[in-house]
This record gives C-alpha cells, structure tokens and sequence, in this order.
C-alpha cells in the first residue's frame, strides 16, 4: 500500500520545491551519497534547513519535464506496458524524510507487486553512460530510493539521448543498496533535524559551492580559528606535499618516455599508443598590443574578483 502525502496536480513548482524540504528526494539520493558532480551534501543541507533557496535546474530540467510524455509514450510503444501516473508525493512507512515523485508505475505479470517508471533525456556526449544497458549512478540511486519508497520490486527507465536514440532498461530492486541509502539519509536528516552542518568534504561541487556562499570578504576583518583548524592547515600543507612529489613523479615518467620517443610522433607498448605530437596555436601579443594601443587596450579590460587562499 503506497503512502501518499501530498497531490502534485496543480502543485506549482515553487510549491513543490518548497514541500521538498520536508524530507529526502529521489533526485537527491545521489548528493547525500556524495556521489552527484553539480551539488554537494552541505550545499543541500543548506537547502534542506532554509538557509540558501534551491537554484532553479534550469533549461536542462525544463528540456526533461517537458520531454517527458514523449519518452513514457515511446517506452509504452516499445514495452508493450503501460504506465500509470502517480501524481502524488508518496512517503517511506517507517523513515518519513523519504520522499518520491515518481514518473510513473507499471503493473505486469512478471512483477505483480509493482515497477518504477522513469523518463530521462540525456545529451548526445553522455551516451557512453548508456552503453550496454548501463544507467548512471546518480539514476541508479534514485531509483532505489524510490523502490525504498514504495517497495517495490524493481524499476523501468527510459531516455531519449541527443533527441535522436531512445534506450530502456530495467534496474531490478537492490535491498543491499537500499538498506545503505536508509542509513546514509538517515545520518543526513538528522544533520537536518538538529541543524547541524554535515561535514564538507573535498568534491568539486563542493569548493564551487563555498567559493559562490562566501564570494566577497569583508576588509581587514580578523577572527581567531577554532583549534581544529591546525589539523586542517596540516592536513592541507601535507597534501600540497604529496602533489608536488606527485607531479614531480609524473613529469619525471614522461621526460623519460619522450626520450624514448625522441623525433618520433607515435610509440606503442602493447595495447597503449603513446604520442609527443607538434601543435601550432596562435596566441593574441597582449603585451605588444598594451604599448602599442594602451587607449584601445584601456577600453576592453574586463576586471574581475576572485578570493586567493593561502596558508603561511
């Protein structure tokens, strides 16, 4: 028996954004997981306790939902299932935060206590990630928390990649992975509930995120650092370290190998093609431009601000 909490019909999408602070989304499965390149688990924590709005997904998200009806219509063409519309937001039995908005559910034969239904669109660049019957991550963690959600037995997924190549597969129900995502969004909500920050970690999404919360300091302001900052210099500083020897490492591999290959173009050592190719480029003489044009070279500078990290 599915647990329904709320109708999405007429829900607008500030509404809905608004009601998925009440808990864990499919969509963010993957982020609590650490797992997403575009968000991190504190930038969603931020999200989740109100202290930033969530960013607007964009052309990319408007492109999927309004694909949508034409990904499900062709999966049903080609499966022969049919898909319902739940149009609600269901809620886990035993762990509320655990939210789903799922596309769609199938009923069959094969799976009488029910399948998932979800339609994606992906750019033609991201069809590696498709090949084979293979699903990215971030779906694959989605889609088990929504069969946590719903209990049921496995999910069907269907996208249409580069408006051109349409692919479906089905992702059987993985009780290994749920019983790890009830864990992990477990530890995550209570950060949530208790209002405490989840710890920041070293991703890309990450430091993009700081970088755009904390984008301008305030001048010759000063304050003490808590005592476990010293760690985190330390940490920091030994890091630096480990990537010196390491590019030093890898400069010193390929110096090597580039004697090998002295004037030729292409070396092979069994499966591997090494090259050391000429590239021509043209690069614009700003420096001979700034004395022979300082007006016009006045007229298109672009300033720019950015903060500089350093440890002394």
């Amino acid at each position: 028996m599915l647990k329904s909490i709320k109708s999405t019909d007429n829900l607008s999408r500030a509404e809905w954004l608004e009601f998925r602070k009440k808990g864990i989304g499919g969509s963010d499965a993957a982020v609590v997981c650490g797992m997403s390149k575009y968000k991190s688990p504190f930038e969603l924590w931020q999200e989740k306790t109100g202290k930033t709005e969530s960013v607007e997904a964009g052309e990319k998200a408007y492109w999927g939902n309004a694909l949508e009806p034409f990904v499900r219509a062709e999966f049903e063409k080609r499966s022969g299932y049919e898909v319902h519309l739940e149009e609600t937001i269901l809620q886990h039995p035993h762990h509320p935060f655990m939210l789903a908005n799922v596309d769609g559910i199938i009923l069959n034969e094969e799976y009488p206590k029910g399948c998932i239904f979800e339609a994606k669109t992906a750019s033609a660049y991201l069809e590696h990630e498709w090949e084979d019957g293979k699903v990215p991550e971030a779906y694959q963690l989605q889609v088990q928390h929504y069969l946590a959600v719903t209990n049921f037995e496995g999910a069907y997924i269907a996208v249409l990649i580069g408006g051109n190549t349409f692919k479906w597969t089905f992702i059987p129900r993985d009780e290994e992975l749920i019983e790890m995502l009830i864990k992990i969004e477990s530890v995550f909500w209570d950060y949530v509930t208790r209002d405490v920050a989840p710890p920041i970690d070293g991703s890309e999404a990450s430091t993009y995120f700081i970088k755009e919360l904390y984008k301008f300091c305030e001048k010759n302001s000063k304050i003490e650092l808590p005592e476990k900052a010293e760690a985190l210099i330390v940490q920091y500083e030994e890091a630096q370290e480990v990537e010196k020897e390491m590019a030093t490492r890898k400069n010193e591999a390929a110096n090597k190998i580039k004697a090998m290959l002295g004037n030729c173009e292409i070396g092979t050592c069994s499966e591997r093609v090494v090259s050391w190719r000429n590239v021509n480029t043209e690069k614009f003489d700003t420096t001979s431009f700034k004395v022979e044009h300082p007006d016009l070279y006045s007229q298109y500078l672009k300033n720019s601000s950015y903060r500089r990290f350093m440890i002394k």
